[in-house]
């Protein structure tokens, strides 16, 4: 059926600022990683698509690898983005990375100019695009001078393939320095894309920091801790969970004991403030102001609608914030 989306769709999505750009991002945006593979049904991605833009997420983020098979990802939007997304085009924010293995040889992975430039024109001519807002290296290549990786990211750029450049997966020192090389080129560090949750705050030290300095915006991947952080474990691992599949995306031996205390403590204060885990989760990496926009993922459509609904709560008392802190900190 002829997709035509909602009238209302920007009507309850909130959009911030991303550090000191004239880029706005929802505060919610979908990423790609999981479960939009060459294995995963094409009309189910086709309907999270569609319901995430009908509620305001206007942003896809995806990378060269994202599968499985890695590419299939962007094959599988290029064909919906076709169908569905092309006459909204200038609606969308379209992101991809380069960096993690890709094909054979000394030039399938790392932050050499020819790996950078070469995966971005194959993940353009995947998803059927003339250019991507955003494009970012995937991680440090400690093989390669930062230098060089950035001046991939600024040609890229120059030749009107992306919009924006960013980093994702540097720590603070990495980002800074990143940061002061595409200044000098001339093409500001948009963006950082970090993993962070409530099990994983790592970029409060230092990185945030960084961040501010640089003018710099962050989306962070994996909030919910890959579902880890939300009601599906509360009564134990369901069967068609990560956990108790052959993905690598989550561990049954993550789920300890220790863990579902907390677990079970953070619920019962999401409770308190109507909502479930996952929405005072995701309100909570959102809190201050310091991230620009949480990226999730979804293996259903009622996933996606249960994140958004965060944005109905975004605010914690200063008394909830010292009982998440005791909780995460025992």
């Amino acid at each position: 059926m002829y997709y035509v989306p909602k009238n209302e769709r920007y009507s309850n999505m909130k959009y911030t600022r991303c550090g000191n750009s004239g880029l706005k991002l929802p505060v919610i945006s979908l990423g790609l990683w999981q479960n939009y593979g060459g294995i995963h049904a094409l009309e189910t991605q086709r309907e999270m698509l569609r319901r995430a833009f009908d509620l305001g997420i206007t942003h896809f983020d995806l990378a060269n690898n994202y599968g499985p098979p890695p590419g299939t990802a962007e094959e599988n939007f290029g064909s919906l983005f076709k169908a569905d997304f092309k006459p909204y085009r200038d609606e969308l924010i379209l992101s991809t990375k380069a960096g993690n293995l890709m094909w054979e040889g000394p030039y399938g992975d790392g932050g050499s100019k020819k790996h950078i430039i070469t995966s971005l024109d194959q993940s353009l001519k995947r998803m059927g695009l003339d250019y991507v807002d955003i494009f970012y290296s995937h991680r440090c290549d400690p093989e390669t001078p930062m230098e060089e990786t950035m001046r991939a990211l600024d040609l890229a750029v120059r030749q009107g393939k992306a919009l924006y450049v960013g980093v994702s997966n540097y720590n603070a020192e990495q980002t800074k320095q990143a940061a002061g090389i595409l200044k000098e080129l001339g093409t500001p560090c948009l963006i950082h894309q970090p993993k962070y949750n409530m099990f994983d705050r790592w970029i409060e030290n230092e990185l945030q920091d960084v961040l501010e300095e640089e003018g710099m915006g962050s989306i962070v991947f994996s909030p919910l801790a890959k579902g880890l952080l939300t009601s599906r474990y509360l009564t134990g691992i369901p069967a068609d969970s990560r956990a108790a599949s052959a993905s690598r995306a989550l561990s049954v031996n993550a789920i300890t004991d220790e863990v579902m205390s907390k677990i079970i403590r953070l619920n019962a204060i999401a409770l308190e403030r109507d909502q479930s885990l996952s929405q005072m989760v995701i309100a909570w990496v959102l809190r201050e102001g310091k991230v620009t926009s949480a990226l999730i993922g979804a293996s259903k459509v009622s996933q996606i609608e249960d994140n958004v609904r965060a944005l109905k709560n975004l605010d914690f008392s200063q008394e909830e914030l010292l009982r998440i802190e005791e909780i995460l900190s025992f």
